[in-house]
């Protein structure tokens, strides 16, 4: 099986796509956990993409398909595959389909995880973070997993910190960035027939269980 989540900051993809591998052995593909290991090792693409990232900007379309056509083409290629966020563009999902061919590969469905711009803000803007490096506390979210202590880490005690990234206005940012390029690359899967809805508001088993009932599985 071979599937692409799409969907925009805070939809739940990273969750599902985990379930998918879960439930069909599939391989997890996330360009956005390959671009924050260039970035956290200091490379000389992860220098470059940086302050795009931070600013919630989308990092250039030849950079992120070269990340993913590398993985593709290396011998340890995987054919069953869950892509968690690409392709986010309609140039990105054009190359992706050339890569596939070349690998004589194709995709099963596309799924859309929909969800109102308001909800993703709350739920992306909730989120605190504990930011001692020696602990190892999951993040918050003041709204859905909010610490005991209102603005504290329930294991360290330190004062819990807002992201930049998990600011109201990088939020919206990253929203309008997903919108104005992503509506080209729904067409282009839905003509395909390859597109599958699904409401991302529903509890996280049920969003599960309508993509299984989706991709008909």
């Amino acid at each position: 099986m071979r599937l692409v989540l799409v969907g925009p900051p805070g939809s739940g993809k990273g969750t599902q796509a985990e379930r998918l591998v879960r439930q069909f052995g599939l391989m997890s593909i996330g360009t956005g956990a390959m671009l924050r290991d260039a970035i956290s090792r200091g490379t000389e693409m992860g220098n470059q993409i940086k302050p795009l990232m931070d600013q919630g900007l989308l990092v250039p379309d030849p950079i992120v398909n070269d990340v993913v056509a590398e993985l593709f083409r290396s011998p340890n290629r995987p054919d069953c595959f869950v892509m968690d966020g690409y392709p986010r563009t309609y140039s990105q999902a054009i190359a992706f389909d050339a890569l596939l061919i070349q690998q004589f590969l194709n995709l099963d469905a596309v799924i859309n995880l929909t969800i109102p711009d308001e909800e993703v803000v709350r739920r992306i803007g909730g989120r605190r973070c504990c930011p001692n490096p020696n602990c190892d506390a999951s993040s918050y979210n003041v709204f859905f997993r909010p610490p005991k202590v209102p603005g504290k880490c329930d294991k360290c005690g330190s004062d819990l910190i807002l992201r930049d990234d998990d600011k109201e206005e990088t939020i919206r940012r990253r929203l309008r960035e997903f919108h104005n390029n992503t509506e080209l690359l729904i067409t282009h899967y839905r003509y395909r027939n390859l597109l599958r809805e699904v409401s991302a508001t529903d509890p996280v088993e049920t969003i599960f269980a309508n993509i299984v009932r989706a991709i008909g599985k």
